[in-house]
Formats: C-alpha cells, sequence, structure tokens
C-alpha cells in the first residue's frame, strides 16, 4: 500500500524513492519503442543496450532532453511503468507523487511533467526544484537564514543554486552536464583522430580516464569506433590529457554559471558560501579534479557530497515526507 513515490525524473537515469524504504529504483531514462506503431518494448536498462544497436523498425530514445521532458508519449509510458512497478497495476489508492525539476524550466515543460505524472496514475503531483532537492539530500540543513550554495551537475543540465530559509535565492541553469561531456569527447576523438565512437564508448571514456585538470599520473585506454575516411573499425590509445582538452568548453559554461550566481549572491549569503563553501551533487561531479578545478577558479572551497548521484531523489523523498515543513520549496497540482 504505497502513498508516497518520489522520483528522479533525470535525463540519463531515473531513481525512485519510498519513504521508509530508501531508493528502490535505479534506471537509464530509456525507452525502446516499435516505430511502427510506438508501442513500448523495453524501459531502462534492457533499452539501453540498444541504443545504436536498433533494426529501423525500433527505436531506443530517451523522453528527456536536457532536463526537461522531450517526448510526452515516451515519458507517462516511462512513469507509468515505474509507478505500477513500486505500487501494483491494481492499485486502491493513487499515490501522491514528488517529482525533482530543473530551477530554470519554463511553465509549459513543468505542465508537461505534472501531465505525464497525473496521467500515469498520481493521485496528487508535486514538484520540487533540483537544487533544493539535491541540497536537502546532501544533508544541507536549508531552513535556517544562512547561505548554503549547490552546484547539481546532472546529465542534461547543471542547475546553480543559493538557498536560504528553504528557497532559492540566486541561481541559474545551464543546459550543460554529462551528456555535453560526452559529446565534446566524442568530436574531439573525430577531429584528432579521424574516429567515429558512440555515445556509449564516449560515456565510458571519460569515467575511466576523464578529468577536469591534469592529472599527476597520466591514464590512459584503448578505445575503438569507425575510422571516418575509410569506413573500417579501429581502435586507437586516449590519454586523460587529451580528454581534459576535449571537455574544456562545457566545463567553462559551469564555471561561469557559477560565478554568475555568486555576483548575484547578497554579502552575507556570500560570506556564508566563503564559511561554509559549496557542495557538488549528481553524476557530473564524479568527474576527477572538478571539485579542484571551481575551488581554484572561484576561491570558494568546493567539495563533492557523498553518494551526489542520490542527492536529488533522497532530497525529493525527504520534502515529501515533511511536506509542511518545506512548503516554500514545493509547487504541486491537484490531478
Amino acid at each position: 500500500m504505497i502513498r508516497k513515490i518520489a522520483i528522479d525524473l533525470g535525463t540519463n537515469n531515473v531513481r525512485v524513492y519510498i519513504p521508509k524504504k530508501g531508493i528502490v529504483i535505479s534506471d537509464p531514462s530509456v525507452v525502446a519503442l516499435q516505430a511502427a506503431d510506438n508501442k513500448v518494448m523495453a524501459i531502462g536498462e534492457e533499452a539501453k543496450k540498444m541504443i545504436g544497436r536498433t533494426p529501423e523498425s525500433i527505436i531506443a530514445a530517451s523522453p528527456l532532453r536536457d532536463g526537461a521532458i522531450a517526448s510526452f508519449h515516451i515519458a507517462e509510458a516511462m512513469l507509468k511503468h515505474y509507478i505500477d512497478k513500486v505500487s501494483g497495476s491494481i492499485r486502491l489508492f493513487k499515490p501522491d507523487i514528488m517529482v525533482s525539476i530543473p530551477a530554470g524550466v519554463t511553465s509549459t515543460e513543468r505542465r508537461a511533467v505534472i501531465d505525464a505524472c497525473n496521467s500515469a496514475g498520481a493521485k496528487q503531483t508535486y514538484l520540487i526544484k533540483q537544487p533544493v532537492a539535491a541540497a536537502l539530500g546532501a544533508g544541507i540543513p536549508i531552513a535556517i537564514p544562512a547561505g548554503n550554495m549547490i552546484i547539481d551537475i546532472g546529465g542534461g543540465t547543471s542547475e546553480v543554486a543559493v538557498i536560504s530559509l528553504g528557497d532559492v535565492v540566486a541561481s541559474t541553469s545551464v543546459r550543460v552536464g554529462g551528456n555535453k561531456f560526452d559529446s565534446a569527447i566524442a568530436n574531439y576523438v573525430r577531429k584528432k583522430h579521424n574516429l567515429i565512437i558512440g555515445d556509449q564508448t564516449a560515456e565510458e571514456i571519460k569515467i575511466k580516464i576523464g578529468s577536469a585538470q591534469p592529472l599527476k599520473k597520466e591514464l590512459k585506454m584503448e578505445a575503438s569506433g569507425s575510422n571516418s575516411i575509410t569506413g573500417l573499425p579501429e581502435s586507437i590509445i586516449l590519454s586523460s590529457e587529451e580528454i581534459v582538452a576535449a571537455i574544456k568548453t562545457p566545463l567553462l559554461e559551469i564555471i561561469n554559471a557559477v560565478k554568475d550566481v555568486l555576483q548575484k549572491t547578497p554579502p552575507e549569503l556570500a560570506s556564508d558560501i566563503m564559511d561554509k563553501g559549496v557542495i557538488l551533487t549528481g553524476g557530473g561531479s564524479l568527474l576527477r579534479n572538478i571539485d579542484a578545478l571551481l575551488t581554484k577558479v572561484t576561491g570558494v572551497p568546493c567539495e563533492v557530497a557523498n553518494n551526489p548521484m542520490e542527492c536529488v531523489v533522497k532530497g525529493s523523498g525527504i520534502a515529501l515526507e515533511n511536506l509542511d515543513a518545506f512548503k516554500k520549496s514545493v509547487l504541486w497540482s491537484k490531478s
């Protein structure tokens, strides 16, 4: 009898949290459809394995792009799948659902999330801004009159926000995240080595040898793809130094967003941030040395939260369990 469900509807991953149980689902946000009739064939890990390997009759795609719903039909099917998975397809009660959304989404994008949840079987849909949820999940006491700065680097968006008294004081949202790092790596490899690699190979390179700053001990790995001139399969050796150069541009966009928010922050809150430092969350914060790079360019101490990829969904769950305490942080809509 599940009455409350918190969902982190990420560009790359969907996480589902149930109060008192914790995170019960963590899956790639990918859906495989039959091209002819849009019938759902697979969702999650099974669908992700199909990316780049499907015949023309099957489409494997993410319903989210840059943190917002790009395909309503696929998003609704995915949400319904996960709601049914945790609460059963036959239920006596409709669950209340809390979904995290980027702070910078438009009212149309926000409405699309609400409509998708309501169509998927929500009794009532609540929305929470990702930076607020991330701060809650990272264990930051956001309700007190003190400034806390959070940088949430997801797959599609990076959210930078200063939070005080339970709400966002200054923020910016840039549509740059882990996916842009992957694209930058793929573009670099194509230009420098004439090798075409897929998204999953680019992500693997980022995880294995990626870094925001040059490493003392250089890392290397073999990457395979198609030669862009001959079209034949080929393998090359890449170094971590090359990846530092490849992802410089998307990192600069995140740095500029951080500087922009710091410049907009009231002096009293800026003083609090200097004392407490900045917390990094989201999958992008797992990139080697990203905290060191941000500390160096801003002069403000930055550190990565514990389990950074789980902060947003945990925070959404905490807000859902304590709605009265976080009224200012949450938007809601009756279905």
